[in-house]
């Protein structure tokens, strides 16, 4: 079994980490994590020139924390852009004729642009955008499909110093109009409509009715779906993509200080409006140098596909990612299991994907359905898979690691957040045998540890808070506009630390493990566990396709479980049934977290990139406000579980 302590020998030193290793003289990932953590100064400088990052200006100094580590400030004196170390770097290093971008729609059909294809088109957007009376600043919202434009559109906007404001393709007008008017947007991408289980959405006439609660908006441009056939108000702020870009001029990469915003992902809470955090050009693609282009190990060569949405960080690191490496990012319309749930693997196999990122959630939905479309596709071009999004069940793991990857295919587990710009905690191509649902370890850089409510570090094997001890290069700048929030969140529960919000854990062999939030704690009697562990327990058993557990208040106890699950298709929702998921609990984690309730329902709230919601679901049992709703991909799924809940299904 492999640990953080994995050297770089001569059968793993193909990846881009062994590489960058060699390189510095670094014999293993533990001494590597070590030296990035303790010496900034070196780190991240080593970092951006092996991607080639490009300064204008060369940064004085790579981190100035004379604020407080809180408001850590990076590559003072340095100029740079996002945009012009994605595309004119890229075509520099002569990736003009390369993929870009291959699309694929929900009805099949395909576009593709090279590189130099997307650097014109997103060079002349830009243009259109300062024609406008778009200036270095201003906020620009993005409010699209994954469509080929929609990475062009957030080039444009960080190549002239305007802010990108990447917002769920499934927002309904009220969160639309929230955050855009949060931000004071003034100019607004959106599509006339998009596809969406078959569905034709019609994003410009959420747009209109979100237009009377965002008073600073000037200018919306539409992406016609259909050529000539956009619909949308007379009204004079209205202008097609097509006039945008119709102008041959191209606007030059403009100069701008390293810390420069380059873009705000709101991110929602249980409580209060979405906090905006704030990412600057030189730590958000520093970041994902790091994460995607070292760590994980996206190459040049490769054809990375991750279905997910510009409203949530995966899909800026998306656009970010590949053309920083010269990858092809591979979009896809839709969702992964519409019209079928072999649509996945039929486009790894279409579009030779050589890097698929998938969701736990979306595998185990995967395992209750035939294979037979999965055992007929030609895989074999995959050579690296990545998880992200909520913790794995072995059951799971194991599954994707014999069904899609065959065995031989690394499965890279990846966890992070918004605020973070990337992950935290990752696998590593050096660490290809590592256990199921682990992680090698943190990410150089972080300063990941786990600690207990004092901010002590935890002895092996017990759960702890997951705390950073250093600043990090991609880190939010703070919440826009919202200091004392931003401080509140992650600065004052431990002081000294940034307390990320997740339980975590390292057992002997060093591998780490993630356990879920730690707001979704259940405690009973005392004794704490995360929701993971049960919801594994039960999803062990084979009967389930899904599980939410939570705590809910308990006279004696403090809390009890309440466990919410989707019966596995052809299993009977009954009695016995509720007594045998009660065992599998009570048998895995002890008699205390036997659950109190077992409520079967059809589906489970869930985000688009099919992260289960579990606060919405104990809010709803304990008939609480749901708050923030304006992220989820399925709000029906609240009233079922309302209704089997009041049924007394347990």
């Amino acid at each position: 079994m492999t640990t953080r302590s994995q050297q770089v020998t001569t059968t793993n030193g193909g990846s881009r980490l062994a590489e960058f290793m060699l390189r510095h003289g670094v014999a293993d990932y533990e001494t590597l994590c070590r030296r990035a953590d303790s010496d900034p100064e070196w780190f991240w400088p080593a970092v951006m020139d092996f991607h080639g990052l490009r300064f204008f200006r060369p940064f004085d100094r790579v981190l100035d924390v004379s604020r407080g580590p809180q408001w850590a400030q990076w590559c003072t004196g340095g100029t740079t852009n996002l945009a012009y170390n994605c595309l004119d770097r890229t075509l520099a290093a002569g990736r003009s004729a390369h993929q870009a971008i291959v699309w694929e729609g929900e009805a099949g059909e395909r576009r593709s642009l090279s590189y130099a294809e997307l650097a014109s088109l997103s060079a002349r957007a830009a243009a259109g955008l300062q024609r406008l009376g778009c200036r270095p600043g201003d906020v620009v919202g993005l409010y699209m499909p994954m469509v080929p434009e929609t990475v062009a559109a957030f080039l444009a906007i960080t190549r002239i110093g305007a802010i990108a404001l990447p917002l769920f393709s499934g927002f309904g007008a009220h969160a639309l109009a929230e955050r855009l008017a949060d931000a004071e947007a003034r100019f607004l991408f959106t599509a006339d409509r998009t596809l969406r289980r078959g569905k034709s959405i019609g994003m410009v006439d959420v747009v209109s009715e979100a237009l009377p609660s965002i008073p600073a908006l000037r200018h919306v441009i539409v992406a016609e779906r259909d050529e000539g056939q956009g619909r949308w108000p007379s009204d004079a702020r209205f202008t097609s993509w097509r006039a945008l870009v119709e102008d041959r001029e191209e606007a030059p990469a403009v100069e701008l200080p390293a810390e420069t915003t380059a873009m705000i992902v709101y991110t929602s809470g249980t409580t209060g409006k979405p906090k905006g955090t704030v990412h600057s050009h030189c730590g958000f693609m520093t970041k994902v140098a790091l994460d995607f282009g070292i760590i994980l190990d996206l190459s040049p060569g490769d054809r990375l596909l991750w279905m997910s949405d510009m409203g949530w960080l995966t899909g800026p690191i998306l656009a970010v990612a590949a053309p920083l490496v010269g990858a092809t990012l591979v979009l896809a319309e839709g969702v992964p299991d519409y019209p079928d749930h072999g649509r996945l693997w039929r486009l790894v196999q279409a579009h030779r994907v050589t890097f698929l990122g998938v969701a736990p959630t979306m595998v185990r939905a995967f395992m209750q359905h035939p294979t037979d479309v999965l055992d007929g596709c030609d895989l074999s071009t995959l050579r690296v898979t990545a998880a992200t999004g909520e913790p794995w069940t072995p059951e799971a793991w194991e599954w994707f690691r014999a069904r899609v990857g065959k065995g031989k295919v690394p499965l890279l587990n990846y966890s992070g957040g918004t605020e973070i710009g990337g992950g935290i905690v990752a696998g590593t191509m050096l660490h290809q045998d590592v256990k199921p649902c682990a992680f090698a370890g943190p990410i150089p850089g972080m300063g990941a540890i786990v600690v207990d409510e004092a901010g002590n570090r935890v002895t092996t094997g017990q759960v702890g808070e997951l705390a950073l001890s250093i600043p990090s290069i991609g880190l939010t700048r703070g919440f826009w506009r919202d200091p004392e929030r931003y401080l509140e969140s992650y600065w004052r529960k431990i002081p000294g630390l940034w307390v990320h919000g997740d339980f975590a854990s390292i057992d002997a062999d060093g591998a780490w493990f993630i356990h879920g939030r730690s707001d979704d704690t259940i405690k009973v009697a005392g004794k704490r566990t995360g929701p993971a562990e049960v919801e594994a327990a039960l999803l062990a058993t084979g009967k389930i396709a899904e599980a939410a557990a939570v705590g809910l208040p308990d006279p004696l106890k403090g809390a009890a479980v309440v466990c919410v699950c989707v019966p596995s298709k052809s299993v009977k929702a009954d009695a016995h049934l509720v007594a045998e998921l009660t065992e599998s609990v009570a048998a895995a984690l002890g008699a205390s977290f036997r659950p109190k309730r077992i409520v079967f329902v059809d589906d489970l709230p869930k985000t688009r990139t099919m992260k289960i919601m579990r606060r919405l679901v104990r809010s709803v049992l304990l008939e609480e406000p749901t708050g923030d709703l304006s992220g989820l991909l399925n709000p029906e799924s609240l009233d079922a579980i309302e209704r089997a809940a009041r049924k007394g299904a347990a």
